[in-house]
Parts: structure tokens; C-alpha cells; sequence
């Protein structure tokens, strides 16, 4: 196959460059000029560098600190054909309707939009951009624009026959995704076969003249780090750039600490390997920090993204396949470019508006990492999932005039953005932005808790829920490390102590024969009796004999409760001890089910809810009161409706299930 690659004479020129010697396109274009002259692409390629020079990046491409973005990443879909364990679920993610995915045409238009505004790099992703089918005439339509790079990331599964064509309609740079050099290894990690395509596509990248290739190796502690050396011999033949990149935090891909491997550790162990390593020298905007081992053809490189980002001199935008924007990795869409493209036919003044709306997303840009700080708060809020989603409209920005952005601009540049290698991480994270509350009761974390409701209004209904789940952060489980996925303990250090308390409630079914043999204080079960004298706890069974053979039920069963709300700690792994300073345990008859109800009230002064000491003290005394009717009662016997029914203190204040309030006993 390589030799077919190879420069041949025109008589038995390949087929991709005998179909570009006859195309249609312009003699001036990127694809006829590669059709002609194979052999000067690199010429080409600093030609036009050359003639990009003196093109300024317009204001709307600058953000509030200073950056200018003139990298352009257009992302053509969601599919992939693997299935990485660091990027998405084995299942994959929802596919979007073929109708919100741009089209060839909207890309191109949002190409030379961006272009014309100082845009000199384009990179196309996914998913994966071969699967595409239009995926030649989208390189050729970009190829024609004056850019110094059109480069595109692959898998390389479906690649190796569709290579030479892209190179001849102008793809200029190829990032290969291969995580290792073991097919083995290679299929646990991706979940699906194709090492040996991905090889071959390797391979063909390396015969291709003027191609620049790089390899991206993503490292994961314990899966692929000892390969780091395998790699690096990778460029001692063969003039490609290997690049070593931190593993990030993607939706669903069970990210910790203890499986990232810094950059810093990988270049020390190298060192070690090879003690003369080069430094080569990069970019101001360059994500990657590039070293040469002397002798070697190519070279290799770490993109440190966790550990020492390189934020200061980011330049890069993104649009998903549906045209949302993300002006950072590490955020959601702030803007939606499709309904921009489709109300209107490509003309001056609307092109102007949809870089207006780009501008006003990019001057809002935080300084590093959507402001969420390291590693852990990027896990925890971080929305690094496919890039498919489209922001609301609240969270567009507004068009901010350009004499206001140079004032604000002016104001506002960051004393550390002049030095990218400042660890920015470190300091405190942006506010978030304002949103609507989360639907969420009784979480430990302050940061979850829904603030109190706004006042209700003549026109609103108290039955319409006032959570919008559609515009609100996903609430997660508190209990649950979001780098790991394990079982933790929620931290209270430093919350204030309130004075808290908790009811909860449950029925346990108890069929009539058994029902009738419990003694609850009331004149033989009359059923006139109040529900406050039939209550435990006041003189139950005084007077009376008890007709169960292990004794007083209701007695029992108060008691059980309160032992049981006082051991919750001991009983519920993750729950905080505390020193409650109250419990009252009670039950009564509902003599037209059948039923003991079962109440519980626990409080306590601390700086955590006692909602789990009342449903542990009610699930225990209903426990109990099955154990001791179960002798006639039998398996009939069920216990229902356990639930919490009021709280009172704490951050999130005062909460009574409705219906509840004021309710009495039947």
C-alpha cells in the first residue's frame, strides 16, 4: 500500500491524485495546487502562513483577558465506532435527530465566518469524523478556505482507504488516537476490534507527503502507563509527534486521582530512560510541551490539561454538530449557532450578527478551566460530555458593543493571564452562575440544597412545582465520591449547629385477628376512643391485660424506636453520630385499614439533619411490632408508607410534606 503512495510518474499516478489532477475546482485552491505538485505541500502550507500574517483576529474572537482565538474546532458529529472506557458508556450516548446536525453548508458558512474574523486553524472531530459521509466534501469545501492548518483527530478504524483523498482536498495535519500498542489491551480499552486498522491507517499517514501527524495517547495509572517508552521509540524512524495527555474527567468514565498520571512523573521516568532529551521550543498558544530524543526523527510531548494547564494562552473555540458553542472544555454550550445559520441566508449583515452572538459568549470566557478550579471541582461540575448539547436562551450572553468590550477589557485583564505556567487552579473558583433551585430533599450539602422559595403570587398555584429540572444543575448523591464512585462520608466541618428536628412516619398492615389481640388503652378498642388516649406512651395497656403472648406490643415497639433512632450511626454506614436531645416514639390504631401507624420525632443541636434518626426509629418500631404479631398475623402482615413528613432547621429551613400539616389520627 505504501508503495502506491509513493511519488510515481503521471502515467501511473494513484487514483486520489488522478482524480484531483481532473477536478473542477479553481487552479488557485488547495486542491488543485496539491494535484499538481505533490511534492511542494509544505511550500503550500508556509505560503499560506505567509499570506495569513497580516490578518488581525478581530474583536469578537478576543476574550475579556486578553486572548485571541484564532483555532476553530467544528466537531461534525456524535457517533463514534469504539466505545473508549475514558470517553463515553459501553452503550454510547443519545444520538440527536438528523435534523439538528449541521449540513455541509452551515459548516462551511460557519468556517469562513470565522475566518474572515482572524480564524487560522481548523481541527474536525466528533465523535468520530469519518463517519460522516460527507466527510470529503466538508474537507474540500474547508480546503479552499486561506487557513495555515485544516487538521482532523481520528480513530483511524475507518481511515487508511479514505486518507489520501482527504490529504489531496486539503487536510493538512492528522491526530491518531491510540491509547496502546497491545491489541489486547487495545480492545478491552475501546470496547470493539480494529487495532490492526488503526496500524495500517498509521502507516498510510507516515507514506503521505506533507501530512503532519501526531499520535495521542491518553494515559491511565495501571492500564497504559508502562507503554509511555514504547511510544516515545515510536518517532525514531519516523518523523511523527507523540503527544501523552492527562487523563480528564469525561461523563461516566469512573475519573480519580489515583488514575491520573501527571506529566511531570512521565517526563521524569523518560529522563531517566533518556537522559539528554531536547526541549523543543512552543507556541505561546501550543497545548503541548514537545521534547526530541536526540537522534530520534520525531518527537513527543505532554498535554498537562489537570495538573498545569495552559489556559493563560488558550485560543481555541469549539462548535459541536449541532452548532453549539463552547468557548472552554471544561463547560456546557454557552450559545447555539443553528438557529443563527437558519434564520437567515448567508449575507454580510447576517454573518455580522452570528459573530456578535460569538463575540459576546467569547468575551465572557473565564480565565481557566469555566472557573472551577482543579481536578476535583472539574470532576464534580465540570460538563465535559459530548459536545452535542445547546444552551438556553438565559444563558446567552448579550451582545456587548465593541468600544464597551475595549473599556472592559482594559479593566478586567488578569495580573497572572500574561503567565500561562501559573497554576490558576489553585485559586478560588468563579462564582457559579445563578440558577433555578435543585430538586433535591434533604441533602447534606449546603452547595445542593435549594434556596428558599420565592413568595407565591396571586397567579401561581401552590399545586405547580417551583423547581425547573430543565435549567437546574444535576443533583448527585452526596454520599458518593464523584471521583471515584465509592461510598463517602459527607463532610460538616464548619457548618454552624442549628437546632434540628425531624418526623417521620409508617403504617405496618396488621390482618384483623392479630389486630384485635393488641391492647391499645382504649376500653376494649372501642371506636369511639380520641386518638390522643389511644396513643403510646400515655399509660399504654394501664388497666389492661395483654392478650399477645410476648407481651404489651405497642410498649415493645416504643422502645424499639427510641433504641433504634439513638443507633442509626451504628446501623446506617455513613450516617454522623449525633447526640440527639430528644425523641418521642408514638403509635396509634387506623382501625379502618387495619393498620398501626408508627411516628417518630427526633432533634438534636448540630450541624447536620436528624431525617435518618426518624426513619430509623420509625423502621425499627414497625419492625417490632411485626415481630411481635407475627405468631397470628403470618406473612399477611406489611409494613407501609415510611417517610419523612416534616423538618425544621437548617440551611434549607422548615419543610412539611403536604397533606401532613395539622393532619389527625383516624
Amino acid at each position: 500500500m505504501l508503495s502506491r503512495l509513493r511519488p510515481a510518474p503521471a502515467a501511473a499516478a494513484p487514483r486520489w491524485l488522478h482524480r484531483a489532477l481532473h477536478t473542477s475546482a479553481p487552479l488557485d485552491s488547495p486542491l488543485a495546487l496539491r494535484a499538481h505538485d505533490s511534492h511542494s505541500l509544505r511550500s503550500q502550507a508556509r505560503a499560506r502562513i505567509a499570506n495569513r500574517d497580516h490578518v488581525q483576529v478581530a474583536p469578537q474572537l478576543t476574550d475579556s483577558f486578553g486572548r485571541k482565538h484564532d483555532y476553530l474546532r467544528l466537531s461534525l458529529t456524535e457517533k463514534c465506532n469504539l466505545r473508549c472506557t475514558y470517553c463515553m458508556p459501553e452503550s454510547g450516548v443519545p444520538l440527536l435527530p438528523k435534523d439538528t446536525l449541521l449540513t455541509a453548508d452551515e459548516l462551511e458558512r460557519t468556517a469562513r465566518v470565522f475566518v474572515d474574523h482572524g480564524v487560522r486553524k481548523i481541527r474536525l472531530t466528533g465523535g468520530e469524523p469519518t463517519i460522516r459521509r460527507d466527510i470529503l466534501d466538508i474537507v474540500e469545501r474547508l480546503g479552499r478556505l486561506p487557513l495555515s492548518s485544516l487538521g482532523m483527530t481520528s480513530n483511524g478504524i475507518a481511515l487508511k482507504r479514505k486518507l489520501p483523498q482527504l490529504v489531496a482536498a486539503g487536510l493538512t495535519h492528522l491526530n491518531l488516537s491510540l491509547d496502546t500498542l497491545d491489541p489486547f489491551k487495545y480492545e478491552l480499552m475501546t470496547r470493539r476490534r480494529g487495532f490492526d486498522a488503526v496500524m495500517d491507517a498509521l502507516d498510510v499517514a507516515k507514506g503521505l507527503p506533507g501530512l503532519r501527524t501526531k499520535v495521542n495517547v491518553v494515559v491511565i495509572r495501571g492500564v497504559n502507563d508502562a507503554e509511555v517508552r514504547d511510544f516515545v521509540e515510536l518517532t525514531r524512524e519516523s518523523d511523527i509527534t507523540v503527544r501523552f495527555i492527562e487523563y480528564m474527567p469525561f461523563e461516566d468514565n469512573r475519573w480519580s486521582t489515583q488514575k491520573l498520571v501527571p506529566s511531570a512523573s512521565l517526563l521524569a521516568s523518560l529522563s531517566s530512560t533518556y537522559p539528554a532529551l531536547d526541549k523543543l521550543r512552543d507556541a505561546s498558544s501550543d497545548t503541548t510541551r514537545a521534547y526530541r530524543v536526540p537522534g530520534y526523527r520525531g518527537s513527543f510531548g505532554f498535554i498537562s490539561s489537570m495538573t498545569d494547564h495552559f489556559c493563560g494562552g488558550c485560543s481555541r473555540l469549539r462548535v459541536g454538530a449541532d452548532g453549539g458553542v463552547k468557548v472552554c472544555l471544561f463547560g456546557p454550550p454557552v450559545l447555539s449557532l443553528r438557529p443563527l445559520l437558519r434564520a437567515s441566508p448567508a449575507s454580510p449583515s447576517s454573518d455580522a450578527a452570528l459573530m456578535d452572538a460569538v463575540g459576546a459568549a467569547v468575551f465572557n470566557k473565564k480565565f481557566a478551566h469555566d472557573g472551577l478550579g482543579g481536578p476535583e471541582g472539574i470532576k464534580r461540575e465540570g460538563r465535559m460530555g459530548p459536545m452535542v448539547g445547546i444552551a438556553s436562551p438565559s444563558l446567552v450572553p448579550r451582545a456587548i458593543p465593541h468600544a464597551a468590550r475595549r473599556r472592559l477589557a482594559a479593566a478586567r485583564v488578569h495580573p497572572l493571564s500574561t503567565n500561562p505556567r501559573i497554576p490558576t487552579h489553585l485559586l478560588a473558583p468563579s462564582l457559579p452562575p445563578l440558577s433555578s433551585p435543585v430538586a433535591r430533599t434533604f441533602a447534606t450539602s449546603s452547595s445542593l440544597r435549594a434556596p428558599p422559595p420565592p413568595p407565591a403570587s396571586s397567579s401561581s398555584s401552590s399545586d405547580t412545582p417551583s423547581n425547573d429540572s430543565s435549567s437546574s444543575p444535576e443533583p448527585r448523591l452526596t454520599h458518593t465520591d464523584p471521583t471515584t464512585g465509592r461510598a463517602s462520608m459527607v463532610s460538616v466541618a464548619g457548618k454552624r449547629s442549628t437546632v434540628r428536628t425531624a418526623t417521620a412516619v409508617g403504617r405496618v398492615y396488621v390482618p384483623p385477628a392479630a389486630f384485635a389481640l393488641i391492647d391499645f388503652g382504649d376500653d376494649d378498642g372501642e371506636q369511639g376512643a380520641s386518638p390522643s388516649s389511644s396513643r403510646a406512651g400515655a399509660g399504654v395497656g394501664a388497666g389492661k391485660r395483654a392478650r399477645n403472648k410476648k407481651g404489651d406490643v405497642l410498649s415493645v415497639a416504643q422502645l424499639a424506636g427510641v433504641m433504634g433512632a439513638k443507633h442509626t450511626a451504628l446501623l446506617i454506614p455513613l450516617c454522623h453520630p449525633l447526640a440527639l436531645s430528644h425523641i418521642s416514639v408514638s403509635l396509634a390504631p387506623l382501625r379502618a385499614s387495619s393498620e398501626v401507624e408508627v411516628r417518630c420525632t427526633a432533634t438534636c443541636e448540630g450541624p447536620t439533619g436528624v431525617e435518618m434518626e426518624a426513619l430509623t426509629g420509625v423502621s425499627t418500631a414497625c419492625l417490632t411490632v411485626w415481630d411481635m404479631c407475627k405468631a397470628v398475623g403470618g406473612k399477611e402482615m406489611e409494613i407501609r408508607g415510611v417517610k419523612v413528613v416534616s423538618k425544621s432547621g437548617g440551611k434549607s429551613g422548615d419543610w412539611v410534606r403536604e397533606g401532613e400539616e395539622g393532619e389527625g389520627v383516624e
